[in-house]
């Protein structure tokens, strides 16, 4: 009878080896994916910024809004990441203001090369809430494993800092949005 006992109490302990362990990947895995997540993020709000720089910089808008943007993509460029989410939401701010209107965006275009720049800015623009969006269920599904019991019971997240979403305003202009073809 202890014979049956211990094989029992051993097999019940290499299923729970096995439930933790797998966990533990799973949870390694989902902080990966926030890491390259991240790391997308962080290239289209670079690219988006850039975009807008150079297009600030061009000639192709007034002296007024190449100023403001300008200084927008420059403060989200040269944002501390403490400071990060306010730069970059001041820089969708600073877009909804200088494209809020489709007229401004026909003005961009029919100067030379304002089509092309115009096209480039519409796609960077629309790319980052889709980034962060895809970083931020990442976020969700880390938080939502470890806040489980076993996780935090048997401290399956190891010392991998509690997960951050990256909360910013970044609602496009609804002239650059709305643009068929790119």
């Amino acid at each position: 009878m202890t014979v049956t006992l211990f094989v029992w109490i051993v097999v019940a302990l290499i299923a729970i080896g096995v439930y933790l362990s797998w966990t533990a990947g799973r949870l390694d895995r989902l902080h990966s994916r926030i890491d390259a997540a991240r790391a997308a993020l962080d290239a289209q709000l670079l690219r988006r910024a850039s975009v807008t720089q150079e297009l600030a910089t061009s000639g192709v808008l007034d002296p007024a809004a190449s100023i403001v943007l300008y200084e927008a993509a420059h403060a989200a460029r040269q944002a501390e990441e403490d400071h990060r989410e306010v730069a970059e939401s001041e820089l969708s701010t600073a877009l909804r203001a200088v494209f809020g209107e489709p007229a401004q965006v026909e003005a961009v275009k029919e100067v030379p090369g304002g089509e092309d720049a115009a096209t480039e800015l519409a796609a960077a623009v629309r790319r980052v809430p889709m980034a962060r969006r895809f970083h931020n269920d990442s976020v969700r599904a880390a938080r939502a494993l470890r806040r489980h019991r076993t996780v935090r019971l048997f401290r399956l997240a190891g010392h991998a800092p509690f997960p951050l979403a990256f909360e910013m305003d970044d609602a496009p202009p609804v002239a650059l949005a709305d643009r068929p073809g790119t």
